[in-house]
């Protein structure tokens, strides 16, 4: 009688620790898919944590998703697939009991990478997998014709995107969506100037870990890098427009991390108009090399930086800093890329988040950082491009002995017209001033 009450005793006892267990075993209750134009984002949406195993199969192309303890609720059958490289999903057999098994049929190889995300915002538990396109299109760079004048090259990231969805404005405004909208207009009003081309790093609803953004600006070999957010604070009350370069700290972080890298990829250095292969020297010339292009990028995002910034002063209801302000972002650590990030105003404010949320206000700010850009390549402009032919040959800076007579003559205009393009009032000149010079 004893050993029969023993006996049940464990039993109920086993039984009652599967249920217990069985109630807070994971449930996925949806799945969503984030298509970029190289790879393609899978999120598990969780009721709590899980632990997992991926393998990779071929002859058919597919990959097996193994979760213990847990089960789906979502209709397979019915799910959105925006994918390039999911065909399906379904369920089979497990390996062991009390683990469920989920197949993902592909359209092509890829290469999985998967992790955790905690609970953020509207979100509950996640489990991600990017599944990486194998044979994914390369960006090449642009070309010109032999002895062609260039473009100017602008790459415009727009911020988070996908299961990133940034700061969230009070009507619900989601920070992705707005800068999105915003980079693209930036782009459209960029590529209506003559010498300039603009690209978009995020052309879609999908995520862009930051070093892959400047990655892309990199191979589309940009000459400058502008990453547009909006801002987002615990209390409603902060507002106002902002533009960030990189700090010093971020800059000597950066160059100890290229210090480190040795792929061939990492250690091409230069942008558009020279490329240095850092492998080619010792470490005490590449530590030179970097520390003074690093210096020459944070140096040119400070006067881009600056121009941008007084050019949206003029259209933003409000600045958050009268000044062009520093960080150690990840986005903007380009030893070969000057880069900017332009905040373009509070979407945790009510009143700055209507004002993001319109067409018009958008356009307005996106023709106002295109004018601060314009008016930073008019001076600093590369050589071998059309801005330079157009804008930097017009700057004559005087030298000793020069008198406005003379620098007349050797351009071929008058001191009237001179005098008339640089608001003079006096024929006197100094050395060092700077001319603009009429065409003749």
């Amino acid at each position: 009688m004893t050993m029969i009450k023993k006996h049940l005793t464990k039993t109920l006892l086993a039984t009652t620790l599967m249920l217990g267990f069985a109630a807070q075993a994971a449930v996925i209750k949806s799945m969503r898919f984030w298509q970029s134009p190289e790879s393609t984002r899978v999120v598990f949406d969780l009721t709590s944590p899980v632990e997992h195993e991926l393998t990779v199969l071929t002859n058919p192309d597919r990959i097996v998703v193994d979760i213990p303890e847990s089960r789906v609720s979502v209709d397979l059958s019915q799910l959105d697939i925006k994918s390039d490289l999911v065909k399906r999903v379904r369920q089979s057999k497990p390996p062991k009991e009390g683990v469920l098994r989920l197949v993902l049929d592909l359209n092509k190889a890829a290469e999985p990478k998967s992790f955790a995300l905690k609970p953020y915002q509207e979100y509950g538990d996640r489990l991600v997998i990017d599944l990486v396109d194998e044979k994914r299109e390369v960006i090449k760079p642009p070309e010109s014709a032999t002895g062609a004048e260039r473009d100017i090259v602008i790459a415009v990231d727009a911020g988070h995107g996908g299961e990133d969805p940034g700061a969230m404005g009070p009507s619900g405004t989601r920070e992705k969506d707005i800068v999105l909208q915003l980079s693209k207009e930036l782009v459209n009003a960029i590529n209506r100037v003559n010498g300039l081309k603009a690209i978009m790093v995020r052309e879609g609803d999908y995520y862009i870990p930051h070093r892959k953004r400047t990655d892309i600006a990199r191979k589309h070999r940009a000459d400058l890098f502008v990453s547009v957010h909006a801002d987002g604070f615990k209390s409603p009350r902060a507002r106002g427009a902002s533009v960030w370069v990189l700090n010093l700290y971020g800059a000597k972080s950066e160059v100890a991390r290229w210090m480190k890298l040795q792929e061939e990829k990492s250690e091409l250095l230069g942008g558009v108009d020279s490329t240095v292969v850092l492998s080619e020297y010792d470490n005490s010339v590449r530590s030179v090399l970097l520390d003074l292009q690093m210096e020459s990028s944070i140096a040119e995002s400070f006067k881009v930086g600056r121009e941008v910034h007084s050019a949206m002063k003029r259209v933003a209801p409000k600045m958050h800093k009268n000044y062009v302000e520093e960080n150690s972002l990840l986005v903007l650590k380009n030893p070969d890329i000057p880069s900017i990030l332009v905040e373009s105003g509070f979407i945790s404010n009510p009143g700055e988040e209507r004002l993001l949320k319109t067409t018009a206000y958008r356009r307005k700010l996106a023709g106002a950082v295109k004018n601060g850009i314009v008016d930073y390549f008019k001076q600093h402009a590369p050589d071998g491009t059309k801005f330079a032919t157009l804008y930097r040959k017009n700057i004559y800076h005087v030298k000793r002995g020069d008198n406005l007579i003379n620098v007349a003559k050797r351009f071929n205009t008058s001191v009237s017209e001179i005098k008339k393009a640089n608001k003079m009032t006096s024929d006197t000149v100094r050395i060092g001033q700077k001319l603009v010079i009429p065409r003749s």
